[in-house]
């Protein structure tokens, strides 16, 4: 894709539902030229705001929609802006289940415009089914309490704290976040189910005995909507060590009903999963999204978190996630 970018939010309302913007937006700032938003959006990523014309005029090359909503669908009153972007010059980029190219005024806007639509989260290639084959290499995979609780950037930073040790490290993406970010990976929701461990085999391949492979979890092992996932990445990760993420203060799984669990439990279950293929994985650490707590509350809660679990605990931006990593190392 080219860039610089335009990042569409919709007018998305719901907590995590920016998380695709949000994630471009931290890790990849600098391709980020612009912000367009409908009425009642609740977020804000602190970019010009431009209409796709604005933006195109001022340098951007690709809109990106920004949105992960539940379902991964366009909705119909999003179509307009999609389209006005091909028609002011601008290429358009979407991570949805549903793909740009199947709804009928967007395909004739980028034939007729000759633009580009990339529909990232659309496997392009097959694979095979997992085998469970012992693979060279070290690997950790972060394993969320629930959905958007910061998996994707404690990956990040870990990877980014273990080259800056002069470790030779991948982060390995396995969401169309991560992947927009990385340049590479597997949209593994996107997988179908009986292949999903042979994808996750696929992403992080045989390596030097040295080298760590960085796993972006996905979904959560609780969640009854996507926990099939969570346990395919799990089983064809084989992961030698693994990072619990969790936001404090969240009492019920994201878009349902049911309870958060705690990560303690959390650390039970992500243990039984992933030894099934790796029967020497640990857990090394905790990493919590504070981003809504003040500094006393998050202090606390880390303390509270590492006298239940005896595990390093820390916000991977605010603290940065060395001591986990020193675990993951020592």
């Amino acid at each position: 894709m080219q860039s610089p970018y335009l990042i569409f939010l919709g007018d998305a309302n719901l907590t995590g539902m920016d998380k695709m913007g949000a994630g471009i937006r931290q890790w990849r700032g600098e391709l980020c030229l612009a912000q367009h938003r409908l009425p009642g959006c609740a977020f804000d990523l602190d970019l010009p705001e431009m209409a796709p014309a604005q933006a195109q005029a001022a340098g951007c090359r690709t809109m990106i929609v920004g949105v992960v909503n539940v379902g991964g669908f366009i909705p119909e009153n999003w179509i307009a802006t999609i389209v006005d972007a091909l028609e002011s010059g601008l290429d358009v980029a979407a991570g949805m289940h549903t793909r740009l190219i199947d709804i009928p005024a967007i395909a004739e806007a980028a034939a007729r415009t000759g633009r580009s639509v990339h529909d990232v989260r659309a496997p392009t290639r097959s694979f095979a089914p997992g085998t469970g084959r012992k693979r060279s290499g070290k690997r950790v995979l972060t394993m969320g309490t629930d959905c958007a609780v910061g998996k994707k950037y404690t990956a990040l930073a870990i990877e980014r704290e273990l080259r800056a040790r002069g470790v030779d490290a991948d982060f390995r993406a396995t969401g169309q976040t991560g992947l927009l970010i990385a340049g590479r990976g597997v949209v593994i929701d996107a997988v179908i189910a009986d292949f999903v461990s042979g994808a996750a085999e696929w992403l992080s391949p045989d390596a030097d005995p040295a080298h760590w492979d960085v796993i972006e979890g996905q979904g959560s092992l609780a969640h009854p909507a996507y926990a099939a996932v969570t346990l395919g990445l799990a089983h064809g990760s084989q992961p030698d060590a693994i990072v619990l993420c969790h936001e404090p203060g969240r009492a019920k799984m994201l878009g349902l009903d049911y309870p958060v669990p705690t990560v303690s439990a959390l650390a039970e279950m992500a243990l039984q999963a992933t030894r099934l293929t790796n029967p020497a994985a640990q857990v090394v650490g905790v990493s919590i999204n504070g981003s809504n707590l003040d500094r006393g509350s998050i202090d606390a809660v880390i303390a509270g978190i590492e006298a239940e679990t005896g595990l390093p605990c820390c916000d991977p931006l605010l603290h940065g996630p060395g001591r986990i990593v020193d675990r993951l190392l020592g």
